[in-house]
């Protein structure tokens, strides 16, 4: 253990960006929230509280691969630098690319922008932030003039109003949805307004839920903003003073939403719904309107997001305490990457390719007369020219694109006929890095120093506290040496992130009279032990702010040529794919609780898995007779572009005719489980952003001749079943399985799998098809295997909470093979509460015993809800169904 603690860093999750406290207790790593950091205030999500526990080395990648062999760092860095020359010298720039991530620290994302667009002369560099923030990008480039998220999470709290369009905050964003929540307790006439199809945790805070047709969010905006025309609230003398395309803008609010009831029509809502929501927005003046995803990832997100955009500017509530529009950015250091340059559209320090003057400012910085002049390939744009030949070389960093991309399952054939594909990645197996012909291990979260921005322009430290493992080494030292073996060793001459921090600090303020919004420059002298102790701060920092920037836009002077902000006229379009005969179900997609991306930290984690353990597709339950389903059925969801499989899950929150999929089962851990293998690659016409919330499918039951679900203390290599999914529990691993072909011989197969010795419990009924068997070694289960024909097995609480007890007692032993407990024993039920283990049975019956009527209340008897805060909805909705008289009938 390092001798570095306790270290004050931030969180790798979501864009909130917790600050945390690492220190050491009794030998182990101890992970709390930093009550000082001003972004959560020592709060921590379910996945934030859990960090300790994924500070192992199962799966790393811990030396150079090259072409499948292990080799050392000299081979490996000269074999990607020789391998990116050759193909430029042959094919010039444009013939390579790097594909990078919003999980590396800015001071890696500085160094590969600079190294792509400065000396090797292409834009060819974008980012995952691609497919989650840069239709937000774009939004706000078109009416401020640059990508500038105007307010800060305090904003929140003022605010009288908050709406929160396409995002379920309580699960995406739970820290912040906890400061809301606080807020909201404490100021009960606050007024919440959520606009979802799906009702979500998030709705359980608000007093009006607007569950509107998918992709209808711009005419429900547009029909606000001309209701505010008509009702005399917009602020005139503002309009007047600080923006342009006011009258253009207006006419096209008026001509796609004329009235309350066209809105209505068109966003299939009730007329009172939308009433409401407009009377709501009118009488309030401070309001926050919180987007993200489901705003975003649409083909027609930009219009989305310049719709909300219009609203605030044309009422003038925008730049002051509690109002103004605010984009949730979905990964640690998305915005760190913007400022940087990170995507293909950008160049460094929030400069634009429309400057025609920061190519040269930039070559004169960085001393080069290489720097891209002309926009990259955006995400989606560069795997295609990867697949027809233009693309002949790619770096990919951090993240998964065979999981994450649209149209996954074509994405194997463009990297298997890509000539070079390098991989940096800190796991050694996901369905990328099977691709690679060179595999370089990096350094990931508790191992790196630099720096992270969160979605309020929040500049934090991210701390190294342990050393990482084998040949692992940090993303800016990986950039570094391949650059200087490509020749430009004197650009790349670094000796530690802190030196590139002020390099970028110093960008920032370079030939920046006032008109560019990220300027830092006031950073840009910091010595080693000043960056080693840099405090959370909100850019800009500099000269007239040097204690950094809250808000800006108070004055009425934004970043475009004239000034002025500009209003965007926005003709609604429907999404680009529609429901028909064979695809009659819309899918949505997105996060769950306690997972994050594609598992990679999060699914190694037993307790961050008990709440949603499989994948699963959400359905309306007046949908589900139509197609031959039942709850826990398991389902096969088609699309034109592939096909995925996920158990059947009943809701009621659901919108009829609309489904939902989370998007974090990955390869290791299950099956047939890529949301983006039913995607189609269609993107926004401006961002490039996919549109990952709109793609028609179908289900059909799937057909097995058998289902089962298998505990081990150790991972097991399965042999092929149609549906497999693994998950981690509290001491080994549960198994969901099933099959369309012949049931092997079930004794036999076990015994293979797990070993011969030990005692056996087995119960087996051929004709039946079923198979129920315990192995128990040293008086502990060693290995529990249920099948049967269908989905009708008993319920898993209760053995895994069998599984993880150190002896097996002799009454749980006669009980095991029947799968429940005997009187006395109780069944907890599935995970809600994940910081202290408590479940939904024990949750039901405390309620109703000691008759809780607060989810404060439930915290007192249980804990439940009193640690990181992300299963309050939830316990709400209990507690509401338990004093719902039709329910306790």
């Amino acid at each position: 253990m390092s001798g570095r603690l306790p270290v004050r860093t931030t969180c790798p999750y979501c864009g909130v960006g917790c600050g945390v406290r690492v220190s050491a207790e009794g030998g182990r790593y101890r992970v709390e929230g930093d009550t000082a950091h001003p972004a959560n205030r020592g709060r921590l999500c379910s996945k934030g509280a859990a960090l300790a526990e994924t500070l192992h080395g199962e799966g790393r990648l811990l030396h150079p691969i090259v072409h499948g062999r292990q080799s050392g760092w000299d081979e490996a860095l000269d074999t990607v630098a020789d391998g990116f020359r050759r193909i430029i010298d042959a094919h010039g720039p444009e013939a390579v690319a790097f594909y990078v991530s919003g999980q590396l620290l800015t001071e890696d994302y500085y160094l590969a922008n600079k190294l792509m667009k400065g000396f090797i002369g292409s834009a060819n560099i974008d980012t995952n932030s691609r497919l989650c923030m840069s239709s937000a990008v774009a939004a706000h480039t078109r009416a401020f003039g640059t990508d500038t998220v105007p307010g800060c999470y305090e904003d929140i709290e003022l605010a009288d109003l908050v709406v929160i369009v396409g995002a379920n905050s309580a699960w995406a964003h739970p820290v912040l949805f906890q400061r809301l929540s606080a807020a909201k307790q404490a100021r009960p006439q606050m007024r919440v307004v959520v606009v979802d199809p799906r009702r979500t945790p998030t709705c359980e805070i608000a007093d009006l839920h607007l569950p509107l047709r998918p992709g209808s969010d711009a005419w429900l905006f547009n029909g606000l903003l001309h209701h505010l025309r008509r009702e005399d609230a917009l602020d005139l003398d503002y309009l007047e003073r600080h923006v342009e395309g006011f009258a253009a803008t207006l006419e096209a609010a008026r001509q796609s939403a004329p009235s309350i009831p066209d809105t209505a029509a068109r966003c299939g809502l009730p007329e009172h719904q939308v009433a409401e929501f407009f009377r709501l927005f009118t009488r309030h003046e401070r309001v926050v309107t919180l987007f993200s995803q489901g705003i975003n990832q649409s083909s027609s997100g930009v219009d989305k997001g310049n719709a909300i955009i219009n609203m605030h500017l044309a009422t003038g509530r925008i730049g002051r305490p509690g109002m103004g529009p605010f984009s949730l950015t979905g990964q640690p250091n998305a915005m760190g990457g913007r400022e940087v340059g990170g995507l293909a559209t950008q160049l460094a320090a929030h400069m634009g390719f429309d400057d025609p003057g920061a190519a040269t400012r930039l070559g004169r910085f960085w001393g080069s007369d290489r720097v891209a002049s002309k926009l990259g390939l955006k995400a989606v744009e560069l795997f295609e020219a990867m697949a027809e030949g233009r693309v002949k070389a790619v770096w990919i960093m951090g993240t998964n694109p065979m999981v994450s991309l649209p149209d996954a399952d074509r994405m194997a054939d463009v990297l298997r006929a890509c000539e070079l594909v390098v991989v940096s990645d800190c796991m050694v197996e996901t369905e990328t890095t099977a691709f690679a012909h060179v595999l370089l291990p990096a350094a990931t979260w508790g191992e790196k120093d630099g720096t992270v921005t969160n979605s309020e322009r929040r500049i934090s430290r991210q701390r190294a506290f342990m050393e990482p493992p084998g040949q692992a080494r940090p993303d800016w030292w990986i950039i570094a040496q391949v650059a200087r073996r490509m020749g430009f060793a004197s650009a790349f001459d670094y000796q530690g992130p802190a030196e590139i921090f002020r390099e970028h600090a110093r960008l920032s303020g370079f030939e920046n009279r006032g008109g560019r919004d990220f300027d830092i420059s006031a950073l840009a002298d910091l010595d080693d032990a000043d960056y080693q102790w840099l405090q959370p701060v909100q850019w800009p920092v500099n000269r007239q702010a040097p204690g950094g920037t809250p808000r800006l836009f108070a004055d009425g002077r934004f970043f475009t040529g004239s000034g002025r902000a500009r209003l965007v006229p926005v003709t609604p379009r429907l999404p680009a794919a529609s429901t028909d005969d064979d695809y009659p179900l819309l899918l949505n997609s997105g996060r769950i609780r306690d997972q994050w991306h594609t598992m990679t930290r999060t699914g190694a984690v037993p307790r961050l898995s008990g709440h949603l353990p499989e994948p699963s597709v959400q359905i309306h339950p007046g949908d589900v007779a139509r197609w031959g389903l039942k709850d826990g059925d398991l389902a096969r969801i088609e699309s034109a572009r592939g096909a995925m499989l996920a158990r059947v899950r009943l809701d009621t929150g659901q919108r009829p005719g609309s489904v939902f999929v989370p998007i974090h089962w990955s390869g290791p851990f299950a099956r047939q489980a890529r949301v983006g293998a039913l995607v189609a690659a269609v993107t926004d016409p401006i961002s490039g952003q996919p549109e990952f919330k709109q793609t028609p499918v179908r289900l059909l039951r799937l057909d097995t001749t058998w289902q089962g679900f298998l505990l081990t203390r150790r991972p097991l290599a399965l042999p092929e079943t149609l549906y497999r999914v693994r998950a981690a529990i509290a001491g080994g691993w549960r198994y969901e399985l099933a099959d369309a072909g012949s049931p092997p011989d079930w004794p036999r197969w076990l015994r293979v799998l797990v070993g011969e010795d030990g005692e056996w419990l087995e119960f087996e009924d051929r004709g039946g098809a079923a198979y129920r068997a315990a192995c128990v070694r040293d008086g502990r289960l060693e290995a529990v295997l249920f099948i049967g024909r269908g989905s009708e097995l008993p319920a898993r609480d209760w053995l895994l909470g069998v599984f993880a007890e150190q002896t097996l007692a002799p009454d749980l032993r006669a009980r095991l093979l029947a799968g429940r407990p005997a009187a006395g024993r109780p069944d907890t039920g599935p995970v809600v509460c994940a910081c202290h283990g408590v479940g939904l049975n024990t949750l039901r019956e405390a309620i109703l015993n000691h008759r809780l009527d607060s989810v404060d209340a439930v915290g007192s008897v249980l804990k439940a809800g009193s640690g990181c805060g992300s299963c309050r909805p939830e316990i709400q909705a209990l507690i509401d169904q338990a004093h719902t008289p039709a329910l306790q009938a």
